[in-house]
């Protein structure tokens, strides 16, 4: 597989992957996401997370189907996303909710450099990088 083809699998698979989460929010794992919204986010928990969906899968479904024309700006507003949810992921290990398995201080500790991979992974896979 050739560096494009390889780029574009990476881009097309972090698009599915949002899509997936998108979905989630709107339906089955609405409570687990819940657990992720810091208590100072001026909004309803709820409606936190149902915008957040929203957004993931407008950017999940451009990440997909986009051209080459818009991928670059399409991969920085995915890696722009990723930062701005960061204090989620954040307040969840301050806090200490447990959500998504992440049940222990270390697991969510640990998950917090997962951040870092999706912002990098949107950037290089939309060549921005």
């Amino acid at each position: 597989m050739n560096e494009i083809n390889g780029r574009k699998a990476a881009r097309i698979l972090l698009g599915s992957s949002l899509l997936f989460a998108g979905i989630s929010h709107l339906t089955f794992a609405r409570k687990e996401f819940k657990a992720q919204v810091p208590d100072w986010v001026p909004l309803k928990k709820d409606d936190t997370v149902l915008y957040s969906g929203l957004a993931e899968i407008a950017l999940g479904s451009s990440l997909v189907f986009t051209g080459e024309k818009h991928e670059q700006t399409v991969g920085k507003a995915a890696a722009t996303f990723f930062t701005a949810i960061f204090p989620g992921n954040i307040s969840q290990y301050a806090n200490k909710r447990s959500a998504f398995g992440l049940d222990t201080d270390k697991k969510r500790f640990l998950r917090l450099f997962f951040q870092p991979v999706l912002v990098y992974w949107a950037l290089k896979s939309t060549n921005n990088l």
